[in-house]
C-alpha cells in the first residue's frame, strides 16, 4: 500500500527506531539479557518486553479507535494534512503504567521474535492511519493527555528511542557481564 506523505515518513521513523533497539539487543547473551544494575532498574530483556508490550497496546487502541470512529467521517487520509501534531511536553522517562511492566528472565530469542512480529502487526494499523483524518480519533495518555492516533505511533517511536538510551546505559554500567 503506498501511504500518504506523513503516514510514510511515520512508518520510517518507527523503523529507524526500532532497528537501532535491536541492533542493541541482538548483541546480548541470555546472562546480559538477565542482567540489572540494580533491584529498580530493567534488565536489557525486560526493555525489550516492555516495548513489545506497549507496542501491542497501541494496536489495541488502534482497533478499539477504528470501531468507535465516527460514521460519515472522511474514508480517506486529507490532502490538506502534511504532518502530524508534535507530541505535547516531555515524553522521555517516566514511570510505566502497570499494564505494561515486563517479566524478568523471558528467553531474548523469543522476546525478540516477539518484538518483530509485533512490529509486523503495527504495519497493519499504521496503515490503518491513511484511511482516514488520525485527528479525529483521540485518546487520553496517563502523562501526555489526549492524543491523536497518529501521536500515538509518534510517541511509539519516541519510546524506542527512550529505551534505547537505557539499554546503552545498563550496558555501559559497572559489572555488566563480558557475555
Amino acid at each position: 500500500m503506498t501511504l500518504p506523505e506523513p503516514v510514510a515518513r511515520l512508518w520510517e521513523d518507527l523503523e529507524a527506531a526500532r532497528a537501532e533497539v535491536l541492533r542493541e539487543a541482538e548483541a546480548v547473551s541470555q546472562r546480559q539479557a538477565d542482567w540489572k544494575p540494580g533491584d529498580r532498574d530493567w534488565s536489557i530483556g525486560e526493555i525489550v518486553h516492555h516495548l513489545t508490550v506497549a507496542e501491542v497496546a497501541t494496536g489495541k487502541l488502534t482497533t478499539k479507535l477504528f470501531k468507535e470512529y465516527p460514521a460519515g467521517a472522511p474514508q480517506a487520509f486529507p490532502a490538506d494534512l502534511t504532518s502530524f501534531a508534535p507530541l505535547p511536553g516531555p515524553s522521555g522517562p517516566g514511570e510505566a503504567p502497570q499494564a505494561v511492566w515486563p517479566e524478568h528472565g523471558r528467553p531474548i530469542a523469543g522476546l525478540l521474535a516477539d518484538m518483530r512480529a509485533a512490529r509486523a502487526r503495527s504495519r497493519q494499523s499504521v496503515e490503518r492511519l491513511a484511511t482516514c483524518d488520525p485527528r479525529t480519533l483521540r485518546f487520553r495518555h496517563f502523562r501526555l493527555g489526549d492524543l491523536d492516533l497518529a501521536q500515538w505511533w509518534t510517541l511509539q517511536a519516541d519510546h524506542d528511542r527512550t529505551h534505547l538510551a537505557q539499554m546503552r546505559d545498563v550496558k555501559a554500567r559497572a559489572g555488566f557481564p563480558a557475555a
